[in-house]
């Protein structure tokens, strides 16, 4: 086909992006910043890092995990062989340009606001293509000591620039309370994962060092300083919210209860009249289910006794695309002194190191590993100061979790958290290239715009204030892709029989042949 697709970003979204693109004849170009492929398992992610997924739910529907992989939760090494045999095989590499950093987008037609109010469709037409409308992409080659930058045309842009990397949050701080004050180094997660094991051995060894945050890469950081530097020179966590934190036993056996039954228990868009009702009936038991998981949890694990007990809901924080498996050591770090838990609503900085509740406690580095500023990071790519108005100005998910109803041929894929971040943006990915080789045609804008509204409703009645806008389908990975399944013309029963159909978990490989 002759029109030109570009893909922002070469980690796993832009890896799918690619391929799925291919196979419907395109000839995608990938722009890459980096110089290999994976996105934060290339650049981002500390050796003993493990998926929290397990592999079998994080696999490619058509390339499974090697029989040497014989763990549920692969590591970083595991994955990245993985990714590269999966880019190898499918001849993709050959599309990527490396070190190849996009640092704007923009537009060719002028992006008037009340003229996209006005259009009835996406794009004018409700199709990927539109015979005046080209996006203009704006690349600086970073493997030269003087960057040169170029231009590129094209006709359709997919960005893959993930959310965890790029723009750290750092928290804000009174005026001389902050990093400022501190004598020590202050880094973020970013910077400290980004080093190779021996870069970061050479920082950490013989220090003390206070890791703020209480999700996966400051749980995993804090309990790899832990393993390191021992009861000596203890690793300092310091957290504002205990999140639950589960064994991956327990986790590997809650996805295998992710079937259409349990999907039955959870409220969706477009649900008639007999399923809300079995919805509603169901509430007390899936009401039950989260609670005797939150006793379990705490059975096994002393989190009275560390002020580890959330004040929230395990159901709550599923709903809110917060996922964190406890690493294998946690417990014994704790229990013999390497690692010591500190939960305060806030702090500041001293010249020595921290104040928590009043009191000194002495750092020589503070390792802030508080997330990333991921719409701040979507909105600056894009020129247009309108563009940017309509990635920041609505709290609704995207349309089919990766179209914006407002931007015209572009999308956006593995933006959106859940379960299996590999799963859902291969879904969005096959749809995507159904739509693109034109299989289908979006509905109106305001079809999309009320779609979008409505999982905005349904998802907030589980995640109450934790919600957002990136975790949408969480709760129904299965019912989001029947919907995906029915755009594209296929059949959303991808099971042989009734029973497995019912109770059976749905993994990739269910949707090989989609």
């Amino acid at each position: 086909m002759g029109k030109q697709i570009a893909i922002v970003g070469a980690g796993i979204s832009g890896l799918l992006a690619c391929k799925y693109t291919m196979e419907k004849g395109f000839r995608p170009v990938v722009f890459e910043a980096s110089s290999g492929i994976g996105g934060v398992w290339y650049s981002q992610t500390i050796s003993s890092t493990r998926l929290q997924t397990p592999k079998k739910f994080y696999q490619f529907s058509d390339f499974s995990w090697p029989s040497s992989v014989m763990e549920t939760f692969p590591d970083h090494n595991q994955v990245m062989d993985y990714l590269q045999a999966y880019a190898s095989h499918f001849h993709i590499f050959s599309r990527i340009k490396f070190n190849s950093k996009v640092i704007g987008i923009e537009y060719s037609k002028p992006v008037d606001e009340d003229h996209i109010d006005s259009l009835e469709f996406w794009g004018e037409n409700g199709v990927p293509f539109s015979p005046g409308g080209k996006w203009n992409i704006v690349l600086e080659d970073t493997s030269h000591a003087m960057p040169k930058t170029e231009v590129y045309q094209v006709d359709f842009v997919i960005l893959c620039i993930g959310k965890y990397s790029g723009l750290p949050h750092i928290p804000d701080f009174p005026k001389n309370q902050g990093p400022e004050a501190f004598d020590g180094k202050v880094l973020h997660s970013m910077d400290y994962t980004a080093m190779d094991d021996d870069q970061a051995a050479d920082l950490i060894i013989n220090k003390k060092i206070t890791v703020v945050g209480f999700q996966k890469s400051a749980v995993d950081i804090a309990a790899e300083i832990a393993r390191k530097n021992g009861a000596s020179n203890p690793c300092t966590l310091v957290y504002k919210t205990a999140h639950w934190m589960v064994p991956g036993y327990l986790l590997a056996f809650m996805f295998q209860l992710l079937n259409r039954l349990a999907e039955l228990m959870v409220h969706k868009p477009h649900e008639g009249l007999f399923l809300w009702l079995l919805a509603y009936l169901s509430t007390p038991l899936l009401w039950i289910s989260s609670k005797l998981v939150e006793s379990y949890l705490k059975l096994i694990y002393p989190l009275k006794k560390y002020d580890m007990v959330p004040n929230h809901g395990f159901l709550k924080q599923i709903a809110s695309c917060i996922f964190t498996v406890l690493p294998a050591d946690f417990r014994d770090s704790v229990s013999e002194g390497s690692l010591i838990l500190k939960k305060s609503p806030s702090f500041s900085f001293s010249n020595s190191g921290l104040v928590i509740d009043g009191r000194s406690h002495y750092a020589d580095m503070v390792i802030f590993a508080t997330g990333y500023r991921s719409d701040e990071k979507l909105k600056s790519i894009f020129r247009s100061g309108t563009h940017q108005k309509f990635i920041t100005e609505s709290s609704a998910p995207l349309y089919r979790e990766c179209i914006h109803p407002k931007i015209p041929q572009l999308a956006i894929l593995g933006y959106s958290d859940s379960a299996s971040v590999l799963f859902t943006t291969e879904m969005r990915s096959k749809w995507l290239s159904s739509f693109l080789a034109g299989n289908f045609k979006l509905p109106t804008r305001r079809e999309m715009e009320k779609e979008a509204v409505k999982w905005q409703k349904c998802m907030q009645r589980y995640a109450q204030d934790g919600y957002k806008r990136t975790c949408a389908s969480v709760l129904l990975q299965i019912y989001c892709n029947d919907r995906i399944c029915k755009d594209m013309g296929c059949n959303p029963r991808r099971k042989k029989w009734l029973l497995a159909e019912l109770f059976a978990p749905y993994t990739p490989a269910d949707y090989k042949n989609l």
